[in-house]
């Protein structure tokens, strides 16, 4: 394993890059039956905007809470914020979300 020194915690923290993580969760129309075409919109838009590189990390959440996912979003607050007033799920309810400012190290990424 490699040392982990104060010069290269420095180097590393130089390098780090603002990003936003959305936390989506339920809205008030969520649960609704004719809710799954919104859902699978909204899952497109997600895809299309990882392609796009704005949508680093998307993870949807499966438990029980009102925590529905998280997302990394490569844009500053407002342009997030602007992203997710046109998420259709959101435009319908079924989501509502938070934005937070986050630091992390560019090409950081989940393992395979």
């Amino acid at each position: 394993m490699k040392e982990i020194t104060d010069e290269l915690m420095m180097q590393m923290i130089s390098q780090a890059k603002l990003y936003s993580v959305v936390l989506l969760k339920s809205g008030p129309n969520y649960g609704k039956p004719d809710n799954q075409p919104i859902i699978w919109e909204h899952a497109r838009r997600n895809f299309e905007l990882r392609e796009k590189g704005l949508l680093s990390i998307v993870c949807p959440v499966s438990d029980e809470s009102d925590l529905k996912g998280l997302g990394i979003f490569n844009a500053d607050m407002e342009q997030t914020k602007e992203i997710m007033d046109g998420d259709p799920g959101v435009m319908a309810g079924v989501f509502i979300y938070e934005v937070h400012t986050a630091r992390s190290f560019p090409g950081d990424n989940l393992p395979k």
